[in-house]
């Protein structure tokens, strides 16, 4: 054994002991070790630093911009609503549904995304239906890391895979070269969460107060301003960019209230809506300078003095205090466009009925006013002791005008990318330049939307497999696997790679994973003098679908709570599903690259 590699060994001991024991976090593990490689002299600054100008750390930040702007113009929220509706009210229907959506969903973005997103139409739905929330948010969790293998992009231990083959000297990955395989194994999944549905835990997931704040039911006054973009188009078309939620309860005209006029009609200049409206669509009225909040004065007419919706003002959330001085008066009566230097943009009230006119609501201890001001204004709001407490507005703008754009761009990076007139990495870049371009999505949320963590991760560990493969080491752990299975069929080898992974996953992230075992994977395919190619395949396949143990996958932990999930659930679920996929993927690698039988007959 070199010096270099008993460097590298040393080395590597250290970063899988910070990786395991999460003394530091995974992103500032991963830049540790690589100064490491860079001090100890076993590899050169410019290898050490070419994961941060690598392809696969290029790809993950475009996907994350181009799933972000997907996101902010309402096209995976309108999605994930459609699975709600589609569930119907039955537990069989609703995995059926969900899991071959969800995989889709994940196939072009981050399965961490994904899942966060349908956690609560999940969890809405569950408690709408009076269905067990742990029956259902397995199965959606399952099928998010299952979507990750329907493409060469959705999944960094893929993108890791491909540029380890290239640096070998073969044929990388195409962008749905694993498709097959990937097909294969969310089909497998479904089938078994179906068959299997009474290893599941039926327990109702969290209760309790966890709508609270959640302002989906805010009620508002807009105004159309003059010269506004809505000015003469139909209600329609408002209603279409603003999502489901938004709901005319009253259209004033001229100061009266029309019933004549509906969703087909024109809106005029100074036409008021009486409205119920979503968080997210109140939100995104701060990038829509067509429509205002109609903000009263002590004598009920607009204030013109009130803060313009613009990016110098707002919104903030005050909850009324039990006691307040506020408690029994209008909010025509409080003016707080002068006692504050703020206007009341909308009202949320957990129970009761609310006037028409948002001015004559008679404020409720408990009521949540969203106010919209200047920040500098709001240092008084927080001091004064009618309020229980002043929070951020937890809203989300979407741009749903947008959505038809997000989709073309979306379509048009793959399109590229699929016809290779562009190489990979330059086209998802191109898309996720588009998605800012062309207003999806606003530079400072693309930024961040893009997980640095995750990024610095993949730049930092790529030097790690190159280390491995320059010192030799990967050669060395080859040639002393080799004598246990040199007389060995390809398929109990592509097992062994698989189940390597998936052991190693469960305490290491799958682009880790990958990077340490794939260039063994690979020395060994040469010693057996076969393609690399199924090897490295089904060593990034064990790392990113092992559902062994919650703590694998991101996804599994963000339901962990909320499904009231216990560890050994996890392992009795998860342990013979993964070892299926095991076999299916071993079996449809090897077909696909070793001109293995299809079938087993």
């Amino acid at each position: 054994m070199t010096l270099d590699q008993i460097l590298f060994l040393l080395i590597l001991a250290g970063g899988l002991y910070l990786f395991v024991s999460e003394r530091v976090r995974i992103d500032v593990s991963a830049m540790l070790v690589l100064l490491a490689l860079v001090v100890t002299g076993v590899l050169d600054p410019s290898q050490a630093l070419s994961g941060f100008a690598s392809e696969p750390a290029i790809i993950v930040a475009a996907v994350f911009v181009v799933s972000g702007g997907l996101a902010a113009t309402g096209i995976t929220e309108h999605i994930g609503q459609w699975i709600g509706r589609a569930s119907g009210r039955r537990e069989a229907r609703a995995i059926a549904v969900t899991m071959p959506a969800v995989a889709a969903m994940a196939s072009f973005s981050h399965h961490v995304m994904v899942t966060a997103m349908m956690l609560p139409i999940l969890g809405r739905f569950a408690r709408a239906t009076g269905l067990s929330e742990s029956r259902l948010l397995m199965p959606m969790s399952f099928a998010a890391s299952l979507g990750t293998t329907l493409t060469l992009v959705s999944a960094p231990a893929f993108l890791l895979a491909d540029n380890l083959l290239e640096r070998s000297g073969g044929p990388g990955l195409g962008i749905f070269s694993i498709t097959p395989i990937g097909v294969a194994l969310v089909f497998i999944g479904i089938v078994y969460m179906l068959v299997a549905r009474w290893l599941l835990p039926k327990r109702s997931g969290r209760s309790g107060d966890d709508e609270y704040l959640r302002l989906d039911r805010y009620r508002a006054e807009l105004v159309v301003v003059k010269e506004s973009r809505w000015s003469t188009r139909p209600l329609a078309e408002l209603e279409k960019a603003l999502g489901h939620k938004f709901r005319v309860l009253g259209w004033l005209r001229d100061g009266v209230l029309r019933g004549d006029l509906g969703s087909r009609h024109p809106l005029l200049t100074g036409d008021v809506l009486l409205v119920e409206i979503s968080a997210d669509a109140l939100a995104s009225l701060r990038d829509d300078d067509g429509l205002a909040f109609n903000a009263f004065s002590a004598y009920g007419r607009l204030d013109d003095a009130a803060p313009a919706v613009d990016g110098s003002a707002e919104l903030v959330q005050a909850v009324v205090a039990p006691g307040s001085e506020f408690i029994g008066r209008s909010i025509r009566s409080l003016d707080f466009s002068r006692q504050f230097k703020a206007v009341v943009a909308g009202l949320w009230r957990r129970d009761g009925s609310v006037p028409p006119r948002l001015a004559d609501a008679r404020l409720r201890a408990g009521d949540v006013l969203v106010l919209w001001g200047q920040s500098e204004g709001f240092a008084d709001l927080a001091a004064h002791h009618g309020f229980l407490m002043l929070v951020p507005f937890a809203g989300e703008g979407k741009r749903r005008v947008r959505a038809p754009v997000a989709l073309a761009i979306l379509a048009a990076t793959v399109g590229i990318a699929v016809s290779e007139w562009l190489p990979v990495p330059v086209a998802f870049l191109m898309g996720a330049v588009a998605m800012v371009v062309f207003r999806c999505v606003d530079i400072g949320q693309a930024y961040r939307e893009i997980d640095v963590r995750v990024f610095v991760m993949i730049a930092g560990v790529i030097p790690l497999g190159i280390a491995m493969e320059q010192t030799g080491t990967a050669r060395l752990l080859a040639d002393h696997l080799l004598p246990l299975v040199r007389e060995w069929p390809a398929l109990p080898v592509l097992l062994v790679c698989f189940t390597g992974a998936a052991l190693l996953t469960q305490i290491l992230s799958d682009a880790a994973t990958t990077v340490l075992l794939g260039p063994i994977a690979v020395a060994m395919a040469q010693s057996l003098g076969m393609p690399p190619t199924p090897f490295v395949v089904c060593t990034a396949l064990g790392a990113v679908v092992a559902f062994l143990t919650p703590i694998g996958h991101h996804g599994n932990l963000l339901i962990l709570g909320p499904g009231q999930y216990r560890f050994g659930d996890f392992i009795r679920v998860g342990a013979p599903l993964t070892v299926l996929l095991a076999v299916v993927s071993a079996w449809m690698a090897r077909w696909l690259w070793l001109d293995g039988p299809m079938l087993p007959w």
